[in-house]
């Protein structure tokens, strides 16, 4: 079994920044990607930014230039740098691994962009 936990979020101005976590333990072999969701209130589950074993990555548009993933392999972490952050920005953000065929969540963790 593979267990997530994400840290970091919190409540934060608009124009602030917040720096998310997640750590992945357990039986970890072969990761081929992880990424960042966010699930706003009263709307779908959406993806974040994604990074492949390979370093590729991929940032949604919406977060494009503001937000940054990238993963310590040795220490099997996935961050998300948030910059620049907006209101829109609020909601739970979750950390998700993929080790074919199984994909792993974590609990998620609370962001609040408000003044």
């Amino acid at each position: 079994q593979v267990q997530l936990v994400e840290s970091g979020g919190g409540l934060v101005q608009p124009g602030g920044s917040l720096r998310l976590s997640c750590v992945a333990s357990g039986s970890i072999f072969s990761i081929n990607a992880m990424g960042w969701y966010r699930q706003a209130p009263g709307k779908q589950r959406e993806l974040v930014a994604a990074i492949t074993t390979g370093g590729g990555s991929d940032h949604a548009d919406s977060v494009k230039d503001r937000f940054t993933i990238s993963r310590d392999h040795a220490k099997n972490a996935l961050y998300l740098q948030m910059n620049s952050l907006k209101p829109e920005d609020t909601g739970v953000y979750y950390c998700n691994l993929i080790m074919i065929p199984s994909v792993y969540w974590g609990q998620g963790t609370q962001v609040t962009v408000s003044s």
